[in-house]
């Protein structure tokens, strides 16, 4: 596309250092934006990822080129991509509201990855503008930020003698538009049962809700687990 680095794109020790210290570069301004937000994953972090991913495309490129070892040069870098999910993970929190954070961060450091990966295969425009990109919707895109909010969970346990009480309660939660997660149901002694109910919904939150449940008939006491 730029005639001015077509000498770049091999592999010499020049396009060498050179695609290092871009990936730095572009990986640093990516993290700077981060680590303004107080982001797990800041500066350090964002040009690690891309120093790496560019240094494992480099290392593929070298093998095929120079070294003329028959295998797929971009084989290494492919492995780069997969692998970013376990470090992605690590940002990704669950907080006390529920709400998942993190996910713009851990898609970020993915990117950055790719943007390494761009550089060190010497294909410098594809990089740079992945770059800026990715920094111009990590800045400026705020207002968008996908967070997850998750309707409230919790579970309960239920004693009751009479085995149709346990149907009014399954009943109750669909009234209240409140989903069963998981349900387990163990028989005690005197012919008394208990279920373990795992619930999903927004009346969770409600302050009453274990008293409309214990207004069921025959049911013997209501647990919050």
């Amino acid at each position: 596309m730029f005639t001015i680095v077509d000498s770049l794109r091999d592999v010499t020790a020049v396009s060498i250092v050179l695609r290092m210290l871009l990936s730095v570069i572009l990986g640093g301004l990516i993290g700077l934006e981060r680590s303004a937000k107080n982001r797990p994953a800041g500066l350090r972090t964002h040009i690690l990822v891309c120093l790496a991913a560019a240094s494992a495309a480099i290392t593929g490129h070298y093998l095929y080129l120079n070294m003329k070892v028959s295998s797929d040069l971009t084989r290494i870098g492919a492995q780069v991509i997969a692998g970013m999910g376990f470090l992605g993970a690590g940002t990704i929190i669950k907080t006390s509201h529920n709400t998942i954070k993190g996910l713009t961060t851990a898609a970020g450091l993915w990117a950055t990855g790719i943007v390494g990966i761009a550089i060190g295969s010497g294909f410098y425009e594809g990089g740079i503008a992945a770059a800026l990109l990715i920094l111009l919707i990590e800045m400026r895109f705020t207002g968008f930020s996908l967070k997850v909010k998750l309707e409230p969970e919790a579970s309960v346990r239920v004693r009751y003698k009479n085995k149709t009480a346990l149907d009014d309660v399954l009943r109750l939660a669909k009234d209240l538009n409140i989903s069963i997660v998981d349900l387990q149901i163990e028989h005690g002694e005197n012919d008394e049962y208990t279920a373990k109910i795992r619930m999903r919904g927004k009346e969770i939150e409600e302050e009453n809700f274990p008293a409309v449940m214990r207004d069921v008939t025959n049911i013997s006491s209501v647990e919050i687990l």
